[in-house]
């Protein structure tokens, strides 16, 4: 696979916060982030567009928004 010079591939680590609800398959949520690496990590997201979730596989979609 070839990336595009235009697209800037990076990784992060995070935590949801989902509080005592799992998720299931095919759901939609809004919810806060934590950004392992601080806060100015989440400004880079904000507006950036979808991103996608790892867990030692893709699980999921995310797009970054102002609290």
């Amino acid at each position: 696979m070839t990336i595009p010079n235009s697209i800037i591939v990076a990784a992060y680590d995070g935590w949801p916060l989902l509080g005592d609800m799992a998720f299931e398959p095919g759901e939609s949520r809004r919810l806060g982030f934590v950004f392992l690496s601080g806060e100015e990590t989440g400004k880079l997201f904000i507006g950036a567009g979808k991103h996608f979730l790892w867990e030692g596989r893709f699980t999921g979609e995310a797009t970054v928004v102002n609290p």
